[in-house]
């Protein structure tokens, strides 16, 4: 939600005002550009110098800036301009009340004046001042000019008291703004399970039998979900694929009886399943306890059918819109549509082995996606996020419908 956005940051003169080093970090960790503005009275509580290191950008607090006997101005309308976020934190009962009454004595006030992005400010104060009508009136006004407030929590305040009236904690914060961004996008309020990866039946305590998908594909296909606005849970087998995104949430197996117990715990709480990993057919039919060694001659190993995670999944499915893949080397079509009805799907995603650049292992596919009235669609060679995106595209298409 954050990748990418510049955010303007206001800071304005309370104890909370530490917390902005967190928040930067956070905000920068999450993708975003970060410039601050910030009261004088602030720099007596953060220091300006640790800000514009972590942000990467000088601080601004004067409209002036007088260095080496020359004046230069710091345009607030053109940060107001930059911006694609501004968000104020903390925002004292004094900086609220300027806001709301139009008082523009500093610079962090001019640039919120000049913004044409939304605000969210998030108040923080004693447990007295955050209850005082004038507050509330302040907070009324400013929601009432389309501002977001992320609301004050409760705890231990600085005066000693406890109560409500402590600025979010920044991580709050963070979550708070990908939320609301959230709001209105394809995806919004829908809850994903996507599987990812190889999976690796163990031989003995060091073999395994295994496969070449790195996860790339399904990795792709949660990150694009949580940016269209999904709750994501990303199946994965093993492979060395991380994913930061705070709609996401990752757990790692390593088996394909693992991925079964994993996606079934989760599957009656999902809109949308996709299984993107290359789970194993077969495994050993018996795991050896120590390291098998070396002999002469030929070595065999009896296999047993791993179970069918996506047959599974479409035996049980009652609201959520299921899609597999596809992987076929020969009868690519009709092997496909035969998966397709066979496991119960509203839709599958086809791999030839054929095709350049398609397949494990590489930054780009090339898929022709199959639906359950067989509508079918083929894509030229694209990079894997394009990919993702031409999926969901499809998917939201249908279930919106």
């Amino acid at each position: 939600m954050l990748s990418g956005k510049n955010i303007l940051l206001g800071i304005s003169g309370g104890i909370a005002a530490y917390k902005t080093t967190f928040l930067v970090r956070l905000l920068i960790k999450a993708g975003a550009q970060v410039k601050i503005v910030m009261t004088q009275s602030a720099s007596s509580f953060v220091s300006p110098l640790t800000l514009s290191t972590l942000s990467k950008n000088p601080v601004l607090m004067d409209f002036v800036n007088e260095e080496d006997g020359s004046l230069s101005w710091n345009n607030h309308v053109q940060l107001g301009l930059w911006a694609d976020i501004m968000l104020i934190a903390p925002a004292t009962a004094n900086t609220l009340s300027k806001m709301a009454n139009g008082t523009c004595d500093n610079l962090l006030l001019a640039t919120y004046l000049s913004a044409k992005c939304p605000v969210y400010f998030a108040p923080a104060m004693d447990l007295d001042m955050y209850k005082h009508p004038s507050t509330k009136n302040s907070l009324d006004k400013l929601e009432s000019f389309g501002n977001t407030m992320i609301p004050a929590e409760s705890g231990e305040l600085a005066s000693g008291l406890h109560g409500e009236g402590r600025m979010a904690e920044p991580g709050n914060i963070v979550a708070f703004i990908q939320e609301d961004l959230g709001k209105g996008l394809p995806l919004s309020g829908k809850k994903v399970l996507i599987t990812a990866g190889p999976t690796h039946e163990a031989i003995d305590p060091v073999r395994f039998l295994g496969n070449r998908s790195t996860g790339t594909m399904g990795f792709e296909l949660a990150k694009k979900a949580g940016d269209l606005g999904a709750k994501v849970v990303l199946v994965s087998g093993p492979t060395h694929l991380n994913i930061n995104h705070n709609s996401i949430q990752l757990i790692r197996v390593t088996s394909a009886q693992e991925m079964y117990e994993v996606c079934h715990n989760h599957y009656a709480d999902m809109d949308i399943a996709i299984c993107a990993a290359a789970v194993a057919d077969y495994r050993p039919k018996s795991i050896a306890t120590e390291k098998v060694k070396k002999k002469a001659g030929e070595m065999f190993i009896e296999l047993e059918r791993t179970p069918d995670i996506l047959m599974s999944l479409g035996e049980n499915k009652k609201n959520q819109f299921l899609v597999g893949f596809a992987l076929e080397t020969q009868n690519e079509l009709e092997n496909a549509k035969g998966k397709l009805k066979r496991k119960h799907l509203d839709g599958i995603v086809l791999n030839s082995l054929k095709d350049d650049g398609a397949g494990f292992g590489g930054s780009t596919n090339k898929i022709t996606f199959i639906d359950k009235n067989s509508e079918i669609k083929t894509f030229d060679l694209k990079t894997k996020p394009e990919v993702a995106s031409d999926i969901w595209e499809e998917i939201i298409s249908r279930i919106h419908a």
